[in-house]
């Protein structure tokens, strides 16, 4: 998947070298595809055939083998799944200037299909869902359905008693369940599509909103049960041994899940990777609970918007949770864009590699790399990231490592403070 076919035919009589880059790949060098010799007899081009990648367009370039020169260059093209293209390389003059030009041999086939018969499966079901959920909130309707059940009632005693159901948790609890959703689906490949793959570096995926979608909902989730379990008369301090409890639980289970080494025998700590998303949505768990718990209220009061400075009561309500967020967030900034890295420039926020036209080949991730291979040695932290595969960067760099942490845990509470505006205005319904 992702492949196609290319037959460079050379008319030249050198050889030449065919590089390419991809177009998602910023600032990089050349990468050598092969080499093609020259034409035996005039008028008959020697072939060779290569693979290439059709998630992005391509530049493709030609050089002169023995003096290195260029001689022509292909504009960015894209490639087709499973397309057969040649690429002609013919003399114009008497001199090294040539032409290439790319024909298609063999159409592509549209890889897109499937995922567009997913999607019109899947809005039609959401279709039939919403009409008939409307259809069941008629009076007409739903008079017939106490008739044929005897339940009505059963309905409004529930109904009198209890009061009606609590929409927001049920809209927190879909949200996750979501997340969820396209979480597991983006980690067993998401059908091989490179939009439900996370981004090699620069640039944002379906993949890449995942993750700060589901923490946003857990400090949100926070924010709810906190509140609820304080107003049950639990004391801060068994909800705190239950948060630290949740946190070790959580930060276990990433570790076994990530080193499945386990399954062959006890974890051996020489290659044991440390951070992971389970450790540090614990991390972010953690510490988001913990300022909760520190500022929380059990009895809340309904801000109403009588003054000038209501819509903003509901931050200044927590004012220290908030210093402490931005304390770390400026700790964030000052580590990320001062601190020294050896042998690469300060505030550096590149992949590495081949980007940046091969100046800091060793310089994967700036700070946050240099942390992590400092803080938890390069045997503990993810070997393969996805930078490899477009920036061919040979440096460890984990993408949950102990730098990026923090920004979790201010998307995280920038949910707990959601949460906390839905909890103080639950009353005040828009007029």
């Amino acid at each position: 998947m992702d492949e196609a076919l290319l037959t460079v035919n050379n008319e030249l009589s050198t050889n030449v070298t065919v590089r390419w880059t991809s177009q998602e790949c910023y600032q990089c060098l050349y990468q050598q595809l092969g080499v093609v010799n020259a034409a035996q007899v005039p008028g008959q081009p020697n072939s060779s055939y290569f693979v290439v990648n059709t998630q992005h367009a391509l530049t493709i370039m030609i050089n002169d083998t023995s003096t290195n020169k260029q001689v022509c260059n292909v504009v960015p093209f894209h490639f087709g799944e499973h397309g057969n293209y040649s690429l002609w390389i013919k003399n114009l003059s008497k001199n090294l200037e040539a032409d290439c030009y790319i024909i298609t041999d063999g159409e592509p086939v549209n890889s897109y299909i499937p995922i567009l018969i997913a999607f019109l499966v899947l809005t039609g079901l959401a279709l039939l869902f919403a009409i008939g959920r409307t259809v069941l909130r008629l009076e007409v309707v739903k008079r017939l359905y106490y008739q044929l059940t005897g339940s009505m009632e059963t309905e409004r005693l529930i109904n009198s008693e209890l009061g009606s159901p609590d929409r927001t948790v049920t809209t927190v609890t879909d949200n996750i369940l979501i997340s969820l959703i396209i979480m597991v689906f983006v980690n067993y490949g998401g059908g091989r599509y490179w939009f439900f793959r996370h981004s090699s570096w620069n640039g944002l995926t379906v993949a890449d909103l995942v993750f700060p979608w589901f923490v946003f909902i857990m400090g949100t989730s926070i924010a709810l049960s906190v509140n609820m379990m304080l107003r049950a008369g639990f004391t801060r301090f068994s909800l705190l041994k239950k948060v630290l409890w949740r946190t070790l639980l959580l930060f276990v289970i990433g570790l076994i899940i990530i080193n499945p080494n386990y399954c062959q025998g006890p974890l051996s700590w020489d290659n044991l990777r440390i951070p992971g998303v389970l450790q540090r949505l614990a991390w972010s768990y953690l510490v988001v609970a913990c300022l909760d718990l520190l500022v929380a209220r059990a009895h809340l009061d309904i801000i109403t918007t009588d003054n000038w400075w209501s819509p903003v009561l509901d931050i200044l309500l927590y004012w220290p949770a908030w210093l402490c967020v931005l304390l770390l967030e400026v700790i964030w900034l000052c580590l990320t864009f001062l601190l020294p890295v050896p042998g690469c420039p300060t505030g550096y926020l590149g992949p590495g590699g081949i980007g940046d036209m091969g100046l800091y080949v060793n310089c994967t991730g700036g700070a946050a790399g240099h942390i992590d291979r400092w803080l938890l040695r390069e045997n503990h932290i993810y070997q393969t990231p996805s930078s490899r595969v477009i920036y061919a960067t040979q440096m460890p760099f984990d993408p949950e490592g102990v730098l990026g942490s923090i920004n979790s845990i201010v998307m995280t509470y920038l949910g707990l403070q959601a949460g906390k505006i839905i909890l103080h205005y639950r009353d005040l319904h828009k007029a």
